[in-house]
């Protein structure tokens, strides 16, 4: 697939095309390939501090009723790794990307880092070329879409914060997840993730997103606690 298919899926159209290559080019790539220019890390810098940003506008503005606390934790389950890379799944973004051969058989444009990072740099890219505006213009709807999967544990203290806050008091680190396996159609993926403590793991949950089954991972976790 080309940049072209991405601005057409994005519904929108580069005045820049080299800041959207840019965007779109991993580190490893220009290891690989010396003269392909800058990879995307400069642009993910820029597009984290906007992301922060434009997500904390929306739910400021959209939830007029929610504490200071209650606004962060939002926020903050919108922009976490796990919700960003399914975002970049939505728009297939990993199919774009430039990427090394090395990266590529490792599955690298399945990786959520990648994908989260590369989502971050493409957030960038649009606010230097095109404004905030149409950042919004591409950001907000696919953030209404994620709402759902994230308002209620965000809201509530969910599986993964109480398993977390377990191994922290007990064990003096934090659990480890890891997507195990992924599978169904582009527009119905399932994912399972596994939840490790001290390298042993512990439980597999399953669902749509990876948020969803890492919570059900921790969920099932949970119930292996000394009571």
């Amino acid at each position: 697939m080309t940049p072209k298919n991405l601005q057409q899926r994005l519904g929108i159209t580069f005045k820049n095309q080299h800041l959207l290559e840019q965007a779109l080019t991993h580190r490893s790539y220009v290891n690989e390939n010396p003269s392909a220019g800058n990879d995307y890390e400069r642009l993910e810098f820029l597009g984290d501090a906007i992301l922060d940003f434009v997500v904390g506008e929306w739910v400021f503005k959209r939830h007029p009723q929610l504490s200071e606390g209650e606004l962060t934790r939002i926020r903050s389950a919108l922009v976490r790794t796990e919700t960003l890379a399914d975002i970049a799944r939505g728009i297939r973004l990993g199919d774009y990307l430039r990427i090394g051969k090395g990266e590529e058989r490792n599955g690298g444009r399945e990786r959520p880092v990648i994908l989260c990072r590369a989502l971050e740099a493409l957030i960038g890219a649009i606010y230097l070329d095109l404004g905030i505006e149409r950042v919004r213009g591409v950001l907000l709807p696919m953030l209404e879409q994620q709402e759902a999967l994230v308002f209620s544990d965000a809201i509530a203290k969910d599986a993964r914060t109480r398993l977390q806050e377990w191994v922290q008091s007990n064990h003096h680190q934090v659990p480890s997840y890891e997507v195990i396996a992924i599978s169904g159609p582009d527009h119905a993926r399932h994912y399972r993730v596994s939840v490790s403590i001290n390298g042993e793991q512990w439980a597999i949950g399953e669902g749509k997103s990876i948020l969803a089954a890492s919570q059900h991972a921790a969920t099932l976790a949970l119930a292996r606690l000394p009571s």
